[in-house]
């Protein structure tokens, strides 16, 4: 099986509505991430010093070396930019989120003591600040449970959300399988939260941002002002709102690291921001967990829908492989193609057979226009249409003729079969019976190789309707 796991589809062009409470139009969620302490340095047992996500320009790793000036950055984030985010936030009356390293908070008792009594959600951002991307599955795993552990002993409570951030392609299955996180915020893939399968089990995410990130201040390409950073989040929110506006409330997540928008330089950015939304109405400003908890409640665990991507050869075919009349190779061959998430729908499921159909040579198509039976013709007077057609010319009302119209339309279906080589075919259910004959006696003129690309083209619409009614 060729799948392919990554989800392009997403809610699509129709998302739900939030439904925030007291109707707000956006919901506006501050991150604080808390790394200090958590970071690559030799004092904490890792080979080399840290270099992501400071003040030095360029930084690299300085193997077996203590980095003073990187220590000393990460130092000032829990003794001076804490703080200052602590009082801007607990003066403007907004609870936040911790991503806290659970390493990093065993070295940070005052400031746990603040965050709990502030009453802010301390998820996990894992053991260390370090990145898994070569880890093992079972190393991973087992930093996991010792991040879980570590951070119930230090925080007085068990995480309930999950954010690790220097991921491997494991950390998200990984952290579900655990079974201990309400959500999951590694990704950043949407503006709404959503449920993933996780081995047949369902899991919340709650998506994170990089772009509404202090972090861009120590990137290239980032913010080289304060200015920059409201202004980004002014837009965002702005673009937010409007939507929220029109019914389509959305998710806006921040997020802020201790080390730099807690700079004196940076932060009156950030508090320009919070003036800035407290200042719209309907802006409601959660927790992560606060979200999680309103997603459950308003948008429960989805029932299984039909997944086409995750079916076996067999149950793919008796499922679709009348979706192109009598022709199950379509269905066969589709199945080998390179199916995802995107396919599990009825436009993209109705791409994939339609590609094996255009992608078939000329007699092969012309095997499928055989198959449709005529309209209104013998096959349906003898009732031996396949169930699609039957319903397909019912709900035209070709199975309720009169004399005269079942006359005609034999006297058609002779004319055309003669002159084509194949019946003629429409989707009736874009069409009533008056409209089928009008179609009927316009197309009968048109030259064969004409009719063949609309009848090719008449068929996948038919098509299209059918897994419409399937889905």
């Amino acid at each position: 099986m060729n799948r392919y796991p990554r989800d392009f589809r997403g809610y699509g062009a129709h998302p739900p509505d939030a439904a925030w409470p007291s109707g707000a139009r956006i919901a506006v969620q501050f991150v604080v991430n808390y790394e200090e302490g958590g970071e690559n340095c030799l004092l904490h047992g890792d080979a080399a010093s840290e270099a992501f996500l400071s003040e030095i320009v360029g930084a690299q790793p300085w193997p077996g070396q203590r980095h003073w000036n990187m220590e000393s950055i990460y130092d000032y984030g829990a003794r001076a930019g804490f703080w200052r985010l602590h009082r801007l936030f607990t003066q403007a009356r907004i609870p936040v989120t911790v991503y806290g390293v659970a390493s990093a908070l065993a070295r940070a008792p005052e400031q746990v003591e603040a965050m709990n009594t502030a009453g802010w959600e301390i998820a996990s951002h894992g053991l260390k600040w370090i990145d898994y991307r070569d880890h093992t599955e079972d190393a991973e795993r087992a930093d996991i449970a010792e991040a879980i552990r570590l951070h119930t002993e230090v925080v007085g409570e068990a995480p309930r959300g999950w954010y690790c951030g220097r991921t491997s392609v494991n950390t998200v299955a990984l952290a579900a399988r655990t079974g201990q996180f309400d959500y999951i915020s590694d990704t950043y893939d949407d503006d709404l939260p959503y449920w993933m399968d996780v081995d047949g089990r369902a899991q919340l995410i709650i998506p994170y941002t990089l772009d509404c990130n202090d972090m861009r201040f120590a990137t290239a390409q980032g913010f080289n002002s304060g200015d920059q950073f409201f202004a980004y989040l002014r837009d965002t929110f702005d673009a937010l709102y409007e939507e929220g506006r029109a019914g389509a409330a959305k998710m806006m997540s921040v997020g802020l690291h201790c080390r730099l928008v807690g700079r004196p330089g940076r932060v009156q950015a950030l508090k320009r921001f919070v003036d800035y939304i407290q200042q719209h109405e309907g802006v409601w400003t959660p927790r992560r967990i606060d979200i999680a908890a309103h997603w459950r409640k308003t948008h429960p665990t989805p029932e299984r829908t039909l997944r086409p991507s995750r079916m076996t050869l067999e149950d793919f075919i008796a499922r679709f492989g009348s979706v192109f009349e009598h022709s199950p190779w379509i269905a066969e061959r589709a199945f080998a193609l390179e199916l995802g998430p995107a396919h599990d729908c009825p436009a993209g499921l109705h791409n994939a057979l339609a590609r094996m159909f255009r992608s078939a040579n000329r007699d092969e198509r012309l095997g499928v226009l055989r198959a449709h039976p005529d309209l209104a013709g013998k096959l349906a007077a003898a009732k031996r249409l396949t169930a699609e057609s039957t319903a397909e010319q019912a709900s035209a009302g070709l199975d309720a003729l009169t004399d005269a119209e079942r006359a005609r339309f034999t006297e058609l279906n002779t004319a055309y079969t003669d002159k084509h080589g194949f019946p003629f075919i429409i989707a009736v259910k874009d069409y009533d019976k008056a409209g089928i004959l009008r179609a009927f006696e316009r197309r009968i003129a048109n030259d064969t190789e004409t009719e063949f690309a609309t009848a090719c083209a008449q068929v996948e619409r038919i098509a299209r309707i059918r897994l419409e009614d399937m889905f």
